[in-house]
């Protein structure tokens, strides 16, 4: 048995299939992948996100030790806003991407489930030196609202103090409503907020959602949703043995002035060896994750993650090729190279294919 989210019951009740993800089980569907897929897409959905470590900042230095640990820059933050960064190793590789949250007295950091372990160890180990408290807050509890419905339906259902917050949000901002924080974040690429609040409270606030008709969507669907908007997985996407310029993030990496960040060094003294790009393929079939990537008859690379896209109808993907590797490109499914094509992504956006071609 791993570990439960508050929601576990809840799951279990609605009769979903629950799996192992990274040591918790959690729903992957709750019998249809596709339709909670489209639910988020077309009106709007919900994800227990309660696996995910919530870990609070604070003290006299904590804004001077997280502009050292992280690879963007919190000194961009005002109170009430958000940032999504990398946190390198010495080496420039990635250890975790998160999001970073600056209220008036410390800031929030929410890291990934299976990096929690490395990500504590890690934060406190760079704390030396620096005034800051790093406390884990497992009492709480995560609910994603995502879809083009999603604002209207948990104003009208939490109402109140509530709704006005999310009134004023704009996309990567949050508030505090008395024991709720509301954040105008998500990972699907359509309109939501992400809800963090006490654990026992999470269960009576999941129900009034579903009979308010908020469709429970598992991890499945959450993976698909955020493939086609274009969003990195770490484990699959990124890892420590890469950097963030060979994992399409460079633009989560704040240089402009003489910052000492860890990372930094190595990233800047080292060229990239490797990109990641998005790729699409018309033809009948599936990539998967680790399907090899062939420019003529040379391996240049692998896929990273890959799926059957419900929005577009034809399979999408996301793999990292040599730096100077071009098009065309195949893939090899079962034996056979099958040709695909670089684009930019997001693939999708509000619902809608948004992907642009590119040259190579």
């Amino acid at each position: 048995m791993g570990n439960r989210t508050p929601l576990y019951d809840q799951h279990v009740a609605a009769k979903a299939k629950i799996v192992d993800f990274g040591g918790w089980d959690m729903p992957i569907h709750y019998g249809s992948q596709i339709e909670e897929h489209h639910a988020v897409r077309k009106g709007v959905g919900m994800c227990d996100v309660s696996h995910m470590t919530v870990v609070d900042v604070s003290g006299p230095a904590a804004r001077e030790y997280l502009r050292h640990l992280l690879a963007n820059d919190v000194a961009k933050l005002d109170v009430g806003g958000a940032l999504y960064s990398t946190m390198l190793n010495d080496d420039g590789g990635i250890l975790d991407d998160l999001i970073v949250y600056r209220r008036d007295e410390d800031y929030r950091v929410v890291v990934n489930c299976a990096t929690r372990e490395k990500d504590l160890d890690w934060m406190t180990f760079r704390a030396e030196g620096y005034d800051v408290t790093i406390r884990e807050r497992d009492d709480l509890a995560i609910i994603a609202v995502q879809g083009p419905d999603s604002l209207e339906r948990v104003s009208d259902v939490m109402g109140g103090a509530v709704a006005g917050a999310i009134a004023g949000l704009k996309p990567f901002s949050f508030a505090t409503v008395e024991d709720m924080f509301v954040a105008r974040t998500g990972y699907t690429g359509e309109k939501g907020v992400e809800i963090i609040l006490p654990g026992g409270d999470a269960p009576a606030l999941w129900a009034s959602f579903e009979a308010a008709g908020v469709v429970p969507v598992g991890l499945g669907a959450r993976d698909t949703l955020r493939l086609e908007a274009g969003m990195n997985l770490y484990g699959s996407d990124m890892d420590e043995q890469v950097t963030p310029a060979e994992s399409n993030l460079s633009w989560t990496v704040a240089t402009s002035d003489d910052r000492d960040f860890i990372g930094r060094k190595a990233i800047e003294a080292v060229q990239p060896k490797a990109r990641l790009v998005s790729l699409i393929m018309q033809a009948r079939g599936v990539i998967r994750a680790h399907y090899r990537v062939f420019a003529g008859d040379d391996d240049v690379g692998e896929v990273t993650s890959g799926a059957f896209s419900p929005t577009l109808q034809h399979s999408i993907a996301f793999a990292r090729i040599d730096a100077d590797a071009t098009a065309p490109l195949t893939v090899e499914i079962r034996g056979k190279r099958v040709p695909v094509e670089i684009v930019k992504s997001p693939f999708v956006r509000n619902g809608k294919r948004v992907y642009k071609e590119t040259e190579n």
